[in-house]
Order: structure tokens, then C-alpha cells, then sequence
């Protein structure tokens, strides 16, 4: 993946030093967001930085413990700088310290190297790093990167859709484990744990996303934080989890219910949002308006009188984070591309009594190729446990 990383960052450095995102030019750029410094990198060092430098050199300034042992590539053309811990410093200074703040050290590596405009991520710095970075390097001109990496890192290569698939087959196992085993009067807390257990035993890295599992009057909550209820027979049971592979992760959400059989509300319910997730699963192509796969969901849920339920939106990208763009919500602007992976994810939640999500993982193709792929693919068929 080396040369995958030196071209990603050639080209960031090419749009930079033609124009940034709102002030100008620049001769050198600053990473200091974690997955935009993974992203370029391949190293998973959350306290890094990583600087490509006026004068064509890129070098990744680490923490200590976070050095060349975490994912380096004799290939790369990658130099990288360890700090050290200062005599008498304590782990917990705070990250405005120059001594100790990787963003910072890298701003003074900068003006050292006769930069001239530094362009870096204001929107993940705070004003106090902002000023340290200032002050560090008071002769270089500060400009806004904006979200130039993270519009480069919407479209994926093979290599992370790879990485995505892998984490699919993770989750569906770790899932389908899960609906092997008795979970009659277990807690939805001990069953989130299970999952995220099974995930590590199958080879992810950790969870890409908090484990829900939701159960009866709790099941199809956005976001439920799983608690001591235990799962009793004609429950609905949601769950939502997702494996992290080599940096990235995916999404799946399933509901099923506890029993012999579901009662006919809980069916009529189910098949309204399982007709919602087609729809804007089938909606899905390069070209497509990202409004117009949410609107496909909004249109089968209001139509059964539930138009309110879905939220602030259908789906997102996913990749090295949850929740990346595109966005797919009625305020969506832009169009999808190919090789784009998003979720797609209706729910709805009656009050009191429960309810459904339904929630896929797939990357964007055009029709030549098949259409979109699914990459979770753990049945939707309504089970009863």
C-alpha cells in the first residue's frame, strides 16, 4: 500500500499548491485529523500530524510509542520524526505544550524548511492549537485546508473496498453467531458485548461504531445505548454493529423477533421498512442526486404514515470513519460516484411499543457492473428466534 500513499498525498499537495479550499495557495500542508493522517499514511497513530513540506518531503511526526513500528513501509518515501517526552513533563500536557504537540512540531519543521503558507485543518483544530501553531511559526502564513482530504477520500480504491468487504464478513459472522444462541432473558448490555467479543475473535481491529442492541419497547432506536432489559418473548430484538479492518469500518443493522411468531403489526411494520431500504438501495448509481435516495425511503414511509420516523437521513459513507460523506438527507447536495460505499438505513420507532432498522452497508456501482454491492449480507428475512 506504500505507493498507494505516496500518490494519495502527491495529489492533495498538487490541489494545494494550485488553490485551497478558501485562502490561496500553499507551498506546505498540515494533517493533524487522525483518519486523514491514516488515510495518507497507512499509519494508525492517532496523536500524529503529518507535514509535506515546501520542499517535496513528507514527514510524519509521531507521539512516543507511535513511530515507525505502526505500519511502516520500507518503500515509502516517509520520513518520520518521534518526539520526545520532555524532561519532567507530564503525560496529561495539555496539547498546546510546542514540546509535545505533534501539529505543532510539525508547524515548526515548516518554517524551518522556508515555508512560506502552511495550509492546515481548521476544522479540526482548536483556537488555542491554531494559535500555537502561530506562534511556533510566526514568518509562514496560515490558510485553510478545509475538507480537501476528506472529499479525496470519498471515492475508495480496491484496496479499501477490499478492507470493507473483509469487515462485512466479520460482521455477518460475528452476527449470525449471536442468533445462534439462546437470548431469552439476557440484557441487551450483555449481548452488546458478545457481538463486539465475536468481532475481535473474528479479526477486527475493535467496533466501527457503538454496538446497539435494542430490545421490545426499546427496539428500532436510533442510537440506543444498550441496557440491563432483558430480551422476553415476542420482543422485537435491533441490533446495529459493525466491524473496523485495517482502519475501516462498516455498518449493519438487523431487527428480528423473539418467539414462535411475530404478531401482524410487527410483520406490517417490518415490511414497510424493509420496503424503505429497497427502494433506496435500488436507487443507488453513479449519477444518482444523494437527495434522491433518501427521498426513495421517505416516499414508501410516508405513503404507510410513518413519513416522520426516518430522521435526519437515509444513509452516509463509510470508510475510515462512520458517518463520512456523502450524506444521504432531503439537504444532501452532490451527486454519487462510483466506488462510493454508503449505508442505507430506514427505521422506524413506535413509541412504547418497538420498532425496526434495517440498515446495509454497500458500495455504489453502475449498472454495467451489476448494480450496487451489497456487502452485508446477513438475511433480511423477518426470523423469529
Amino acid at each position: 500500500m506504500s505507493e498507494v500513499h505516496v500518490s494519495r498525498r502527491a495529489r492533495l499537495r498538487d490541489r494545494c499548491a494550485a488553490n485551497t479550499a478558501h485562502d490561496g495557495p500553499a507551498d506546505a500542508v498540515l494533517i493533524s485529523r487522525p483518519a486523514n493522517v491514516r488515510y495518507l499514511t497507512g499509519r494508525a497513530a492517532p496523536s500524529s500530524a503529518l507535514l509535506l513540506g515546501p520542499d517535496g518531503q513528507d514527514t510524519l511526526v509521531s507521539a512516543p510509542g507511535e513511530g515507525p513500528a505502526n505500519g511502516a513501509h520500507p518503500a515509502d518515501d516517509l520520513r518520520e520524526v518521534t518526539l520526545d517526552v520532555p524532561s519532567g513533563a507530564h503525560a496529561a500536557e495539555p496539547q498546546g505544550g510546542a514540546r509535545s504537540d505533534t501539529a505543532v512540531a510539525a508547524a515548526g519543521l515548516a518554517e524551518r524548511g522556508g515555508a512560506r503558507a502552511l495550509a492546515v485543518e481548521e476544522h479540526h483544530l482548536t483556537v488555542a492549537r491554531h494559535r500555537a501553531l502561530a506562534a511556533v511559526a510566526p514568518s509562514v502564513r496560515l490558510t485553510d485546508l478545509g475538507l480537501a482530504v476528506e472529499q479525496q477520500r470519498v471515492v475508495k480504491d480496491e484496496e479499501e473496498i477490499s478492507a470493507l468487504r473483509i469487515a462485512a464478513e466479520i460482521t455477518d459472522q460475528a452476527l449470525g453467531e449471536l442468533l445462534e444462541s439462546i437470548l431469552v432473558g439476557r440484557t441487551e448490555r450483555h449481548l452488546a458485548l458478545e457481538l463486539e467479543r465475536r468481532l475481535i475473535d473474528h479479526g477486527a481491529e475493535g467496533a466501527a461504531l457503538p454496538t446497539s442492541v435494542a430490545t421490545g419497547p426499546n427496539s428500532g432506536l436510533a442510537g440506543h445505548r444498550p441496557t440491563d432489559r432483558r430480551v422476553e418473548e415476542g420482543d422485537f430484538l435491533s441490533v446495529r454493529l459493525g466491524a473496523r479492518y485495517r482502519g475501516y469500518g462498516c455498518q449493519i443493522g438487523r431487527t428480528f423477533v423473539i418467539g414462535t411468531a411475530p404478531e401482524s403489526w410487527q410483520i406490517e411494520l417490518y415490511d414497510t421498512v424493509f420496503a424503505a431500504q429497497r427502494a433506496a438501495r435500488e436507487s443507488l448509481g453513479p449519477g444518482t442526486e444523494c437527495r434522491e435516495v433518501d427521498r426513495a425511503a421517505r416516499q414508501v414511509l410516508g405513503a404507510a404514515g410513518h413519513g416522520g420516523a426516518l430522521g435526519e437521513s437515509t444513509g452516509h459513507g463509510v470508510g475510515l470513519e462512520i458517518g463520512e460523506d456523502p450524506r444521504l438527507s432531503p439537504e444532501a447536495v452532490g451527486k454519487l460516484d462510483a466506488c462510493v460505499p454508503v449505508t442505507v438505513e430506514p427505521g422506524v420507532h413506535l413509541p412504547g411499543r418497538g420498532g425496526v432498522r434495517i440498515d446495509d452497508t454497500l458500495v455504489v456501482r453502475p449498472q454495467a457492473d451489476g448494480g450496487p454491492e451489497l456487502l452485508t449480507i446477513t438475511t433480511k428475512e423477518l426470523l423469529a428466534l
